[in-house]
């Protein structure tokens, strides 16, 4: 994860008018605010190739796919952070009223980066599964062919799965919908 934007401890209010004149993009986790890290051409085509591929298959479901811009709120963690893509229900839960805030998911997919895999699986992975609604959590490698898919089986149960062909076909059964990595990888410049 990137380092902490202050030393200060700030409340969730602080974080949220700050975040609102920002320039660039930040999480808030506990008091903290951590600075998000950049881009890069294969994580965006791959966050891209997500949207196609669960915008086509949610056309005529109750579900909304949401990429980066709008923050997740974790309650009782008093944790803001921006998905790279989640699957919500429709409507959208909005926290506070916020139309770009929303607390909850069904699908959460995080792009791991160097700089945030660690968290990525770790103390983010701890705060999203708080979620009630959240059925699954996709970490995908930007470099290499390596996804990890944790579904829930049980409120404190998840079962992960690693795929790394491009042949695999993932399955998100809560969703009732198939993810060929193939798809996925499509146009990614991999080993790169």
């Amino acid at each position: 994860m990137n380092s902490v934007l202050a030393l200060n401890h700030y409340t969730a209010e602080d974080y949220l008018a700050t975040e609102a004149l920002a320039d660039f993009k930040s999480e808030y986790y506990a008091g903290e605010v951590f600075p998000m890290a950049g881009g890069s051409i294969n994580h965006n085509q791959i966050v891209i190739n997500l949207c196609i591929i669960f915008g086509l298959a949610f056309k005529k479901q109750p579900y909304r796919v949401l990429a980066g811009d709008v923050k997740l709120h974790t309650p009782g963690f008093e944790s803001f952070t921006y998905p790279d893509v989640m699957v919500i229900k429709d409507p959208p839960a909005y926290w506070q009223d916020r139309r770009d805030t929303v607390c909850s998911a069904v699908l959460v997919v995080e792009v791991l980066s160097d700089s945030t895999k660690d968290y990525d699986r770790g103390d983010k992975f701890a705060v999203y599964r708080q979620l009630a609604e959240l059925q699954d959590y996709i970490l995908i490698s930007q470099d290499k062919i390596h996804v990890e898919h944790y579904s829930r089986q049980a409120p404190q149960q998840w079962l992960m799965t690693e795929y790394t062909s491009l042949d695999a076909v993932l399955t998100v059964a809560a969703l009732a919908t198939d993810l060929a990595l193939s798809d996925l990888y499509d146009k990614v410049a991999l080993g790169v």
